[in-house]
């Protein structure tokens, strides 16, 4: 069966554009109003009074603007990434008292031709997220102008078949959400089970016949006998610390490692790709060079994310220690399990300072415990945690893989509901 093409119409010609300029202060003589927020939109398809509002004031003329109606759709139009421009948000019903916040832009279907509901889906399709990529400006800050929100293309189909395809995609979006967030419950256990490993393996040894005796850590209240306690720098050696004056970054040269880098235990070099200048390299890594097995540790944001380096050809950035055991008494892999577990992470959150993002000064790391069993015993701990990651990470990446396969199929089927590629004819839940 051929379907039959629906014309493309920019968004301003059936829809009231309208950027927000309500921000989040309270001024007094201003009228007292619930606020919805980028947050609130970033982070649910619907705007219901189920969510928790902050309170702010805003201006009558404010008021009388931006309160939330029956059909509105609340789009970002700001943010610090251009993947996060253009999320939409619907309002089922009218919010009396609740006020579109800064950063987002209602839109408000002001033609018969077009309804709300269908608009917040025709907004996640292909063809909009492309156009939004493009017409995007900025950059440390994307933002989209009111011109081009309202350049918007939609497809629009008769407003019966609008309400179909948004009740379909109601529907089966649903469907799929459920699966993906049931994955996303696995990968998390599997996650909060693989540190409960290290944390047991770490402070209690694989040999279970053995005896214990009383430390007296509050994190670590025993340890098995005849292993050591003591601080993190009596163990290792000189202590690397990269802060100071910030690295020119350029579009190709030396990878520069970040904290963004430095999750879970190992270096992912897809998170973040930054360069410093080829010949600036020996100035920028004047206090040490790493060498592979070193432990990279990170400072603050975030505190206390650490890897093992796992190749030399790298420059090391601000908010990133490296260290290493000393030879023959602290193995480096076992170190960076040591720094992974309860005790250590317990630890940082008695040791970190700072308001906007905490952070552990390099004189406080000799505060930070470390148990040290024999050498031969930490290989043998160190093989063991090796050998659960990889069952931990096949099953992880398995989940991960289908999330990515349902997210996928919800983009594509969204695309092809709006654009007229499905047919929705012996659908039957037209509301």
């Amino acid at each position: 069966m051929t379907l039959a093409a629906n014309p493309v119409i920019p968004l301003k010609r059936l829809a009231a554009v309208m950027p927000s300029n309500v921000d989040k202060h309270s001024v007094d003589g201003e009228q007292q109003v619930s606020l919805c927020n980028y947050v609130d939109v970033y982070k649910n398809e619907r705007i219901t009074d189920a969510l928790n509002f902050m309170e702010a004031t805003a201006t009558e003329a404010q008021v009388s603007r931006f309160t939330l109606q029956a059909h509105d759709v609340i789009v970002t139009k700001d943010s610090e990434e251009p993947t996060d421009i253009g999320i939409p948000a619907y309002v089922p019903s009218s919010l009396p008292g609740v006020v579109c916040g800064y950063h987002l832009a209602v839109l408000r279907p002001s033609d018969d031709r077009l309804y709300g509901g269908y608009l917040h889906w025709a907004l996640q399709s292909a063809e909009v997220k492309a156009y939004y990529s493009t017409a995007a400006t900025g950059i440390s800050r994307y933002a989209l102008g009111i011109g081009d929100l309202g350049m918007t293309p939609i497809h629009v189909p008769s407003r019966t078949e609008q309400v179909r395809i948004a009740n379909f995609l109601d529907e089966q979006t649903a469907r799929i959400d459920a699966l993906i967030a049931e994955k996303e419950r696995l990968v998390k256990r599997l996650s909060e089970i693989r540190y409960s490993t290290i944390s047991w393996a770490v402070t209690g040894g694989l040999h279970l016949n053995k005896g214990t005796c009383k430390t007296g850590h509050p994190f670590i209240p025993e340890l098995p006998s005849g292993w050591q306690l003591g601080g993190l720098t009596k163990y290792i050696g000189p202590v690397v610390d990269y802060r100071g004056k910030t690295p020119e970054k350029v579009e190709e040269g030396v990878l520069l490692v970040t904290a963004r880098n430095i999750r879970d235990g190992l270096l992912d070099y897809r998170a973040s790709a930054e360069y410093v200048r080829d010949d600036a390299y020996e100035e920028i890594m004047r206090r040490g060079r790493p060498e592979v097995g070193d432990v990279l540790f990170t400072t603050e944001a975030p505190l206390g994310q650490v890897a093992n380096v796992d190749r030399t050809d790298i420059a090391l950035a601000q908010r990133v220690v490296k260290f290493r055991g000393l030879t023959g008494v602290l193995n480096n892999y076992f170190l960076k399990y040591w720094l992974m577990g309860d005790a250590v992470q317990s630890t940082l959150t008695t040791l970190a300072t700072g308001s906007t993002a905490e952070g552990i000064k390099a004189s406080k790391l000799g505060q930070i415990p470390v148990a040290v069993p024999s050498i031969d015993e930490q290989a043998e701990i160190v093989a063991f945690l090796d050998e659960r990651r990889v069952v931990f990470d096949a099953v992880s990446n398995h989940a991960q893989e289908h999330i990515d396969r349902l997210r996928e199929y919800r983009s594509s089927l969204i695309s092809a509901a709006v654009t007229g590629q499905l047919d929705l004819s012996t659908f039957k839940d037209v509301q």
